[in-house]
This record gives structure tokens, C-alpha cells and sequence, in this order.
């Protein structure tokens, strides 16, 4: 085993008889012991992109075929605009052309849209096999891979058609994050940013104070940053797998911020940028409805900035259509729009908010055109 390998840390995602681990370190590709514990008799399917594959297929291949007797792969079009029912079915197509049986383990590697799509096949394909994620950007490390949410988009919503299916494991080897475009890193930035105000202000307040480690890529911090993020996703799931409205509290943001990326355009703000950009709103809300002091959304705007995340949104989406967005969210009920809003330093609930106090929001969070 390496020394690398060696200090990797694990986390344990407690769901009874589909519990898994996360193995967190740089180089787990050059360790089998990764893989350890796993049942993998039959085919492996590897579901990557055409960014990805030529950065890191091959790192992965010789772990594979050291335990599996076929390994077969499908590159599917990068971006979150392919995030679709057109994709999901090319991934159908190279498991049944490899004659893959109900034995076989999907290997999502890749980013967010990568494992949602690998995981909603898995979940479908025969009704249901095995599949491990190996997420490669930072956003899908600290959050899309664990969990078991899997997903493909709708022009109408994001993430709108899909199943929950767990992982039988999660490799989250640091090391990729080497190949990582800093405007996509920086979303995986606001992913860690997300978990202290919902769940651990000493959290919050450990990112402000090690926020250049983390943009200089220091593995040190990002060890523990994404160990600390999947705690606590871990122990969220672990508590409410199917997400009732404690699970929900890990959406803090999403819901104006899926309204920014359904609104756009799927692919014009990526996921992070959009999910900075609904925290602030989400804290306005909450700092108008005497929720939580000002000084708690100062700090996140000012630290999201740092992070070279946008803290305002587009001129180009205007109150009501943020709304009507809005009311297609997963958590709405009755057409009533429902927020994870904080009331606290590390702690969420979710509630609605009367639409004009929105409005007033939406106002005072957006760009001038």
C-alpha cells in the first residue's frame, strides 16, 4: 500500500444492510486495498465523459481488470445540458451491448453529472445493480456522490426524474483534483461552504480561516474539508435516507439556485455558482424573517466572494419567474414554495416565506441588468 493511501481516512454512511464507506486520500487508484470488502464478480461498466476520460480512465483501468473479468466503458457528451433521458439511454445501450448481467458493478467516474447519471442506470438497469462512485471534480466528492440521489434533468426542472440508490462505495481520491479547472473548483468550494451554516458553524468558521489552503489545493485541508463535509452528509442520510424535511436541510441554496440553472438554461451558471449564489438569498430570507443576524450573511458573502463565487444573480431572471421556477421544487407542497432557511449559526429548517418578502429578496440579491 502506498504512503498515500495510508492516510487516507474513511467515513461510514450508516443505512443498515446499505451502509457503505468513503475512502478520502490522494492516489487511491494505485491502491486495491480501495476496493476491499466489495462482492465484484462479474462485468464493470465505466461511465466517464469525453473531459475526463483522457485525464483519468486510464489511472482507474488496471485496478478494475484486477478485480472484475470485463471491463467495459461508455464516454458520454460532458456538461450538465446533456444531463438527460438521451444520455441516461446511452449508458442502457453499452450495458446491454457488453451483455452485461444483473452481476455486473457500474464505476461512475466523473463529476456530479457523471455519477447522477451512472446512479440513476444502476438503480434501472435490471432493475437495480451495484455501482461505485468515483467523483472527480470537488463538488461531487463533498456532495452528488454520496447519498444516493441520482437523477437526470427535465427542461421543466432539475434533477426531476430519477430514484434513490446507494452506492456500495464512494473513492474520493484527491489527487484528481489536480486536473480541476478552478471555475469548477471553486463550485466544489461552495458545496463545503454549505455545510456550516446548516450543520456546524466551528465548520464555517474553520473554512474562513483556512480559505487560501483550500484555494491553493493544499491536501492537507482538503483532507479534512471533505472529510468534515461527508460527516456530516453522512450522519443527515444516515437519519432520513429518503429525504423528509431534515434531509432536505442539505439543499440550503438549491432552491433559488436550481431555479438560476433551470432559468438560464441548464449549463450557462454551473451548479456551485448557482448553489453560492441561493445561500445568499436563502440567508437574506432568513435575516428578513429575524431568523438569524446579519453578521451571519455578511460573513457568507464575504467568504463566498474570497472563493471566487458570485453572491449576486443574473440580471436576466426577474422575480416572478424565480417563483414560477420555484414552485417545481422537489420540497414545494401544494404549489407552496418551501425553503431550508437558517435559524442559527449550524442550524437549518425548512419553511415558507410569504412571495412578496421573496420578491423583496430576489430584488436585492440580483445583479443590476
Amino acid at each position: 500500500m502506498s504512503a498515500q493511501h495510508r492516510s487516507a481516512t474513511r467515513v461510514h454512511v450508516d443505512l443498515g444492510d446499505r451502509s457503505y464507506e468513503v475512502h478520502i486520500g490522494a492516489g487511491l487508484s494505485s491502491s486495491p486495498a480501495c476496493l476491499d470488502g466489495l462482492q465484484l464478480s462479474g462485468d464493470a461498466m465505466v461511465v466517464t465523459n469525453d473531459v475526463v476520460a483522457p485525464l483519468h480512465l486510464e489511472t482507474w483501468l488496471p485496478l478494475l481488470k484486477a478485480r472484475h473479468a470485463h471491463v467495459h466503458t461508455v464516454q458520454l457528451p460532458d456538461g450538465e445540458d446533456h444531463k438527460d433521458w438521451s444520455t441516461l439511454n446511452r449508458v442502457f445501450d453499452a450495458l446491454l451491448g457488453s451483455g452485461c448481467d444483473r452481476g455486473c458493478t457500474i464505476y461512475a467516474l466523473g463529476g456530479g453529472v457523471v455519477g447522477d447519471i451512472a446512479g440513476f442506470a444502476a438503480a434501472c438497469y435490471m432493475r437495480g445493480v451495484a455501482y461505485v462512485q468515483i467523483p472527480t471534480t470537488l463538488l461531487a466528492q463533498v456532495d452528488s456522490s454520496v447519498g444516493g440521489k441520482t437523477a437526470v434533468n427535465h427542461p421543466l426542472g432539475k434533477n426531476m426524474i430519477g430514484a434513490f440508490h446507494q452506492p456500495i462505495r464512494v473513492l474520493c481520491d484527491l489527487s484528481v483534483l489536480r486536473t480541476l479547472p478552478e471555475r469548477e473548483y471553486h463550485c466544489g468550494l461552495a458545496e463545503v461552504i454549505k455545510y456550516g451554516p446548516i450543520a456546524d458553524w466551528a465548520f464555517f468558521e474553520w473554512i474562513e480561516a483556512h480559505a487560501e489552503a483550500l484555494l491553493g489545493r493544499d491536501v492537507e485541508a482538503l483532507t479534512y474539508a471533505v472529510r468534515r463535509s461527508c460527516e456530516i452528509k453522512a450522519d443527515v442520510v444516515g437519519r432520513d435516507e429518503r429525504e423528509g424535511d431534515l434531509r432536505a436541510i442539505l439543499n440550503f441554496g438549491h432552491t433559488f439556485g436550481h431555479a438560476i440553472e433551470a432559468g438560464l438554461g441548464f449549463g450557462r451558471w454551473l451548479h456551485g455558482e448557482a448553489v453560492a449564489c441561493g445561500m445568499v438569498m436563502a440567508t437574506q430570507l432568513s435575516t428578513r424573517l429575524r431568523m438569524v443576524d446579519v453578521d451571519v450573511d455578511d460573513r457568507l458573502r464575504r467568504l463566498l466572494v474570497r472563493c471566487g463565487l458570485p453572491d449576486r444573480g443574473p440580471a436576466a431572471l426577474v422575480p416572478d419567474r424565480y417563483l414560477e421556477l420555484m414552485r417545481l421544487d422537489k420540497k414545494a407542497r401544494a404549489r407552496e414554495i418551501r425553503f431550508v432557511l437558517l435559524e442559527g449559526r449550524g442550524k437549518a429548517v425548512v419553511r415558507s416565506a410569504p412571495d412578496d418578502l421573496v420578491r423583496d429578496v430576489l430584488i436585492a440579491t440580483t445583479a443590476s441588468a
